[in-house]
């Protein structure tokens, strides 16, 4: 994993085939992927207060399905969330089955969203 210097919240990665970077887009309340500079996906959020997202969506596009894009989104998100010191409610499908099988992230969960 390499962190980009002018992209606070972003890291880059590469896995052998493709080179991915995922980063905060705070403006449109999501996490992105881009795929060898291509989007190829994101996780919506919606912040309550200054330490929790609730997590409500993830979309990968068909282009880049099955291909492990959306755990490797939702993975840096909760990285950059650990990072942070925040917590996440996992209202996404998708985000909670991949808490579900990676229980070294349960700890970023909070109980209440604070709606």
């Amino acid at each position: 994993m390499l962190a980009e210097p002018d992209r606070p919240g972003a890291f880059r990665r590469e896995n052998g085939r493709v080179s991915y970077l995922v980063e905060d887009d705070p403006a449109r309340r999501r996490f992105e992927i881009l795929v060898d500079d291509a989007l190829a996906g994101f996780t919506a959020y919606r912040p309550r207060g200054a330490d929790v997202l609730v997590f409500t969506h993830t979309e990968v596009d068909p282009a880049f399905r099955g291909a492990g894009v959306g755990e490797a989104l939702v993975r840096g998100a909760l990285d950059e969330v650990r990072r942070r010191g925040a917590r996440v409610v996992p209202r996404c499908p998708f985000m909670a089955a991949f808490i579900d099988r990676h229980p070294g992230y349960a700890d970023l969960v909070t109980a209440t969203d604070g709606s």
